[in-house]
């Protein structure tokens, strides 16, 4: 089972608050350590108490480009204290919405906004008018670099701390998501240059195939280069890397051609999971919601060991025929319940059952880590959380969690 080993498998901070509360931990403000999506940071003794078998190692910096360090309070909308790292630097617009600012620097423009009473913060596009005649792949390049020295030094030690757990270990090397929508327009940068508009970028994969082919070959190259520098520090403490989180699938469809995913997407992915599986103990990580099983024999093909977040309510996307099909190539890190539906508006017992029926779909003949699809969102009831908990100890044979631990006034 893992929660908050990614930031596609995490836990929203208000409720790993919640959680805390629930378990009768040590009460402290819980760190923001993924300010993007708001996500929670999960110490040793909540981990012990859900029970959680995976540890994550994530970047320096964060997805607006300031280190997670340098602690802080900062009050979430709802009114909850929370602490945020030091860049995490925001104002307040007359409407109450929240902008943050790319390293915490107040003279650049905001690259983020919370709208008013929301959670989590979506990216500002921050694009200059497009000159064909001058479009220049190195723009959209500018924040692929080698890995310096410092980022280098963090991953050698997170990794350490990580596999000193004894859980197994993903991590988040950065720097080999091709097109991921989320990445494109740079929140993490002050300035940025070339194509940053979503829809900008999503036209330019159809009409400007040349330009983007030649921004992912020389991104391809600059990964290659930091994989090996990483490899060579931190060896095979890792169990999984989280390559790539470009989504490719929607609700019921998908946002291009299988052919399209072959010609523009597929010869850059092979590269990287070759390497990684030529010189590496190391398993990739493919994260793409939605509608995608027309993708996945080519993500197999490709060189991809595990699929995430397992969107099962997406079109084609069923349980049953996603492990019949595919269960002996790919291990599954995810869809062990809807985080749409069911876990935030569902019954205990509606989340109890959905667990028990996925976990008894995907755990067959193993290639199962058990998460939510995508991660926990904020407002999601801490008893629907808890109930999700104990129906995977219970499937395991497992003490349940009551049982092991002192409960608050609450009940499930």
């Amino acid at each position: 089972m893992d929660f908050g080993g990614t930031a596609v498998t995490g836990v929203h901070v208000s409720c790993v608050a919640a959680l805390r509360e629930w378990f009768g931990l040590e009460k402290r403000p819980v760190k923001v350590h993924e300010p993007y999506q708001m996500l929670g940071w999960l110490d040793e003794d909540l981990k012990q108490a859900m029970g959680i078998d995976v540890e994550g190692v994530f970047p320096r910096k964060t997805m607006f480009g300031f280190p997670n360090a340098g602690w802080k309070g900062w009050r979430m909308p709802d009114g909850l204290e929370v602490l945020v790292p030091e860049g995490f630097v925001t104002t307040v617009e007359p409407s109450g919405d929240i902008l943050i600012y790319p390293e915490g620097d107040l003279s650049a423009p905001p690259s983020g906004r919370m709208p008013a009473g929301g959670y989590f913060f979506d990216s500002i596009i921050r694009q200059e008018p497009i000159d064909e005649e001058r479009l220049n792949p190195e723009d959209n390049l500018e924040e692929f670099t080698p890995i310096a020295a410092e980022d280098l030094a963090h991953l050698e030690t997170e990794s350490a701390r990580a596999a000193a757990t004894g859980r197994a270990v993903i991590a988040n090397f950065g720097g080999t998501a091709f097109g991921d929508i989320a990445l494109v327009p740079g929140p993490f940068l002050k300035h940025p240059k070339g194509i940053r508009d979503v829809a900008e970028w999503y036209m330019a994969t159809r009409t400007r195939r040349d330009y983007i082919h030649a921004v992912f070959s020389r991104q391809c190259e600059i990964a290659l280069d930091n994989l090996e520098r990483i490899h060579h520090a931190i060896g095979n403490r890792v169990d999984a890397v989280f390559l790539c989180g470009t989504d490719f699938g929607t609700q019921t469809s998908s946002f291009c051609s299988a052919a399209t995913f072959r010609e523009l997407y597929f010869p850059y992915y092979q590269r990287l999971n070759g390497w990684v599986h030529a010189h590496t103990g190391w398993r990739t990580f493919k994260h793409s919601c939605g509608s995608v099983e027309r993708f996945i024999p080519a993500f197999i093909e490709a060189g991809f060991d595990i699929l995430n977040p397992v969107q099962c309510s997406a079109a084609g996307m069923g349980a049953e025929h996603l492990k019949s099909a595919y269960g002996e190539m790919l291990v599954f890190w995810g869809g062990g319940v809807d985080t749409q539906r069911v876990l935030p508006f569902g019954t205990p017992e509606e989340v109890r059952a959905q667990v028990l029926e996925r976990c008894e779909v995907f755990a067959r003949g193993g290639g199962f880590v058990f998460n939510t699809i995508h991660n926990i969102q904020a407002g999601t009831p801490v008893e629907n959380i808890l109930a999700m908990l104990e129906a995977v100890r219970e499937f395991n044979g497992r003490e349940a969690i009551g049982a092991s631990h002192a409960r608050s006034s609450k009940t499930i």
